[in-house]
């Protein structure tokens, strides 16, 4: 019999009531109804073309027939059960991979991380290179946090709304030249050159508070600064094209780890 045709719901059936010799406590066992348990099993007589069980004035009897195949039977259920927690131990590791920029790392997810790992110790991340559209697949990611206008072509949430907030060394002014960043060239309504161009939103915030000058940068960054002296927030945030977000392909959302690792990022 081919595998894709194993009447495994039957199979099932003919263990539970060769354990307890009894449609009744296999029926139990199986939360379903004893004729429906006679049922299963006369329609697997008919498939296989044997008797399986016999009635006596002392019960249920397994037949030959039916004792010479239920070792293997019990033991490709067994298999089945390792099959299954294998998978399921893989969706529970503890072991999480995660594309993000560095910058975003460094001064939002980082203390995040910390506090996650500090509800069970034995948690490992690691940390892959977040700039550009990293692939999953190849590179074994659990999710991705990516500065965007979008989740594009993945399933995401976004992480705040998509702000940004200009900021400046603590009593600097807004007088300061700018700094520009590939997110933020400069404002179109500042005639004046950048006097500093830097890669990334967290180095043009760490200019920023040495002093170089102000800069726009995302809300989210740019709170994490205040809150530790280093820069102050300059008016009120304006509402951007992008943000950041929390990214995977669906079937990632679905894992027991990943649920977990997301609630408490959102939290």
């Amino acid at each position: 019999m081919k595998r894709t045709h194993l009447p495994l719901n039957g199979l099932r059936v003919l263990d539970a009531a060769a354990r307890h010799l009894s449609f009744t406590r296999a029926a139990d066992e199986l939360a379903v109804t004893p004729a429906a348990v006679g049922q299963q099993i006369r329609a697997l007589e008919d498939l296989l073309g044997v008797v399986l069980f016999r009635r006596t004035t002392k019960g249920l009897v397994l037949t030959e027939e039916a004792c010479a195949g239920l070792n293997a039977i019990r033991e490709g259920f067994l298999r089945f059960e390792e099959g299954v927690q294998a998978m399921q131990a893989g969706q529970s590791s503890h072991v999480y991979t995660i594309a993000c920029p560095r910058d975003f790392f460094a001064a939002w997810l980082s203390p995040r991380l910390a506090a996650f790992r500090a509800q069970s110790p034995a948690m490992r991340f690691a940390l892959a290179s977040g700039d550009g559209e990293t692939d999953f697949t190849e590179a074994n990611l659990d999710l991705a946090v990516r500065w965007a206008e979008g989740p594009g072509e993945l399933e995401g949430i976004p992480l705040g709304a998509p702000m940004v907030q200009i900021v400046a060394a603590p009593g600097l002014g807004n007088a300061a030249p700018w700094i520009s960043w590939p997110g933020d060239p400069a404002p179109d309504d500042d005639q004046r050159e950048p006097q500093f161009s830097v890669g990334d939103a967290g180095t043009a915030i760490s200019a920023a508070a040495a002093g170089l000058g102000k800069a726009r940068v995302p809300l989210l960054l740019a709170e994490a600064a205040a809150a530790m002296g280093r820069i102050e927030l300059m008016g009120v945030p304006e509402t951007g094209r992008r943000g950041y977000w929390l990214v995977a392909p669906l079937p990632q959302w679905r894992q027991a780890k990943v649920k977990a690792l997301v609630a408490a990022l959102t939290a």
